[in-house]
């Protein structure tokens, strides 16, 4: 048998090929290794303080926590809106949690109605992951304890103390300053300010009315963060104090305002509704800007209910509505002012006396003066102090309307001005232009303006319409007789101070028409006046000057003035402006009483409460007000003597046992 023949060139051919392929792979696997390698390298030497920082913030997050509000205070650093801590309750959607579930086991440590939990469900539902939603705020104690004792067996669960805005004074401020609620939709914008992450935590407030809507940005101050550890899950391990970053509270607001003269201001109202403005005629500031019926600025705080809300909605005397800036009266007789320095303007003589019967006949209707037997014969400070309708209406017919509107709006009537909120409302002061304009579409006849409407617009009826801050306004350049004042509400924003009030250009009148209208305001209150006993302030030689004014809500039958009593909607407006000290005027004071049947009845008298608070708080003015008493005469002796030559020994009364005490003896004269 053969022997099989062994080829060794195919031999070493399979072993070269596999060598090739050997090296070929070990090449590549070696430059794998090597380029495994160096990026290893890189990390772990040169990317090293990079993935740490990622391994940390996959350890730690950071919670924003929302900035202290700024406080609000009045112009002697009263607090008026502050901050105050809360115990609330949070719920953050997770992956393994059921909203309802975790409800109803809550409800069986803090009260949470049917409806309301099914609301609280859907807003969890809806919110972002671990975005918390708010469920309870103003936790007490025991509530707060018994959450966080169980938080390990509630899951997206969280107790923890924040702050709540206050108002200490309740409704006193609550139009002015206004109130923070929680943001909604409506609030967040794209773009700005509003776009701030910090607008979707629960614990935010944001600004909805008056000073805490108008200064949002400056009160809302710079959000921080809080350093928490958490697990894979993102759930929360432990708080590291070390790694917090500070709130910057928000900037201090001190207002114009009194709290004293504010507060007695809501007092003396009442259950009445209306507005009272007092401003300093030096200065312009505002002491008191008070709306009434008010209302809890804490309850909008807290959140209202659909009844509570409708309740004070559908109120007849509209707690809701600011009355000083956004209601518009008639002003009524304290418009007279304006009419009697218009035709002071227009050259009438205020000597020239005008016969009052009882009213007057023009264009074939009968105008009736308030008194109805007349006031005889009336010069202009006679019709100012008695309020005489017929010599207002002889003397508007004279003017005209535009003179009588010129003058009014440099006095700041039909005017907005800027004290740094909004909601005022312009109002109406007529001329013939306005009333063209107004009634473009009525036709030449509606446009025309009749001699008839003069009477009305002299006595501050017809189509005028004012605020009580205007008015205000008007008393305040009245009494300071020389600037044209403006209003000032902030004070200060932060520590900077706003500008003043009196840095305006003077008034055009001359102070001869100014005096002699200060004058007839002065007789008012004089004996025989409209206000006479209504406002003596009893502070000695301290007197007040003002006018009193009623306003027509609807048009009397033939008989005559009948709007006292029936339903309140329709009873007339009592108005009061004032100015004190008579002699240096220091405060304006203006009082609307919505509904309240005379100026004399019901604005003065409260006008008088109000004013006599910012009397006595002014330093300036206590000195004239607590006089000393004058050492009284001594008479001379009978003998002769003005003192006696020793001094007076009464003699001890002498008691028996039997009788008891004996009448003492008379007072003698005579050496020590």
């Amino acid at each position: 048998m053969a022997e099989p023949a062994i080829y060794f060139q195919d031999v070493n051919e399979r072993q070269g090929v596999f060598h090739r392929r050997a090296f070929l792979l070990g090449g590549i696997a070696g430059l794998g290794i090597t380029a495994l390698g160096g990026r290893l390298a890189y990390l772990q030497l040169l990317e090293t303080q990079r993935y740490e920082k990622l391994s940390a913030s996959n350890q730690f997050n950071f919670k924003l926590v929302p900035p202290p509000r700024g406080l609000i205070t009045d112009r002697n650093g009263e607090i008026l809106a502050a901050n105050r801590p809360n115990f609330r309750l949070l719920v953050s959607r997770d992956e393994d949690m059921k909203p309802e579930d975790t409800l109803k086991t809550l409800a069986n440590f803090v009260p949470i109605e049917e409806p309301r939990m099914k609301r609280l469900a859907r807003d969890i539902k809806n919110a972002p992951k671990r975005a918390p939603v708010s469920v309870m705020e103003d936790m007490s104690w025991e509530q707060f304890s018994a959450i966080n004792v169980r938080a390990p067996e509630l899951p997206g669960v969280t107790a923890d103390m924040g702050e709540v805005r206050v108002y200490p004074h309740g409704g006193a401020f609550a139009h002015v300053i206004g109130y923070v609620a929680k943001v909604n939709k409506d609030d967040i914008e794209p773009t700005g300010p509003n776009a701030d992450p910090i607008m979707l935590h629960p614990g935010f407030r944001i600004g909805k009315q008056g000073v805490e809507k108008a200064f949002d940005l400056d009160l809302r101050g710079k959000a921080g963060a809080q350093k928490v550890e958490v697990d894979a899950n993102g759930r929360e391990v432990r708080h590291d104090p070390d790694g917090d970053i500070p709130a910057v509270p928000g900037k201090e607001i001190q207002l114009t305002l009194d709290v004293d003269v504010q507060n007695r201001a809501l007092e003396v109202f009442g259950e009445e509704s209306g507005g009272a403005v007092m401003m300093d005629c030096r200065t312009g500031d505002i002491l008191c800007m008070l709306s009434a019926p008010s209302f809890d600025a804490n309850r909008f705080v807290r959140g209202l209910t659909g009844v509570e809300y409708r309740s004070l909605a559908n109120y007849e005397r509209k707690p809701l509505l600011d009355k000083c800036l956004s209601g518009l009266y008639p002003p009524g007789s304290t418009f007279k002012t304006m009419t009697a320095l218009a035709a002071l303007e227009a050259g009438i003589d205020p000597e020239a006396r005008v016969g009052c019967g009882g009213g007057m006949y023009f264009g074939g209707r009968y105008f009736h003066c308030h008194k109805k037997g007349g006031h005889g014969m009336q010069n202009m400070r006679d019709a100012i102090k008695n309020s005489c309708d017929v010599y207002f209406y002889s003397v508007a017919l004279r003017v005209g309307p535009d003179r009588i509107a010129k003058v009014a709006r440099e006095f700041g009537l039909g005017q907005t001005f800027d004290i740094g909120i909004s909601g005022q409302k312009k109002g109406v002061v007529p001329d013939q232009a306005w009333k063209k304009a107004y009634f473009k579409k009525g036709g030449p006849g509606a446009q025309k303006w009749y001699p008839g409407e003069n009477l009305s617009y002299g006595i501050g009826q017809g189509y005028l319409q004012v605020n009580c801050l205007q008015l205000a306004v008007m008393t305040a350049r009245l009494a300071n007789g020389r600037k044209a004042l403006n209003p000032r509400l902030i004070k200060s924003v932060g520590g900077v101070e706003r500008p003043r009030g009196y840095e305006v250009p003077d008034l055009p009148f001359p102070q001869d028409h100014m005096d002699l209208v200060r004058g007839g305001m002065a007789a008012v209150t004089e004996a025989g006046g409209t206000a006479f006993r209504a406002s003596q302030l009893g502070l000695g030689d301290i007197l007040m000057a003002g006018k009193t004014g009623t306003a027509q809500v609807r048009s009397y039958d033939k008989g005559g003035h009948r709007g006292k009593g029936g339903p309140w909607r329709l009873r007339d407006h009592g108005l009061f402006v004032a100015f004190a000290p008579l002699d240096q005027p220091r405060y304006a004071l203006a009082v609307i009483v919505q509904h309240g049947m005379g100026g004399s009845t019901a604005a003065a008298p409260r006008a008088r409460e109000i004013m006599r608070v910012a009397l006595l708080k002014d330093p300036e003015l206590m000195g004239r007000i607590q006089k000393p008493l004058p050492m009284p005469e001594l008479l001379p002796d009978p003998e002769g003597d003005l003192l006696p030559d020793a001094p007076i020994v009464a003699q001890p009364p002498v008691t028996t046992a039997a009788a008891g005490p004996a009448p003492a003896t008379p007072t003698t004269r005579g050496p020590a």
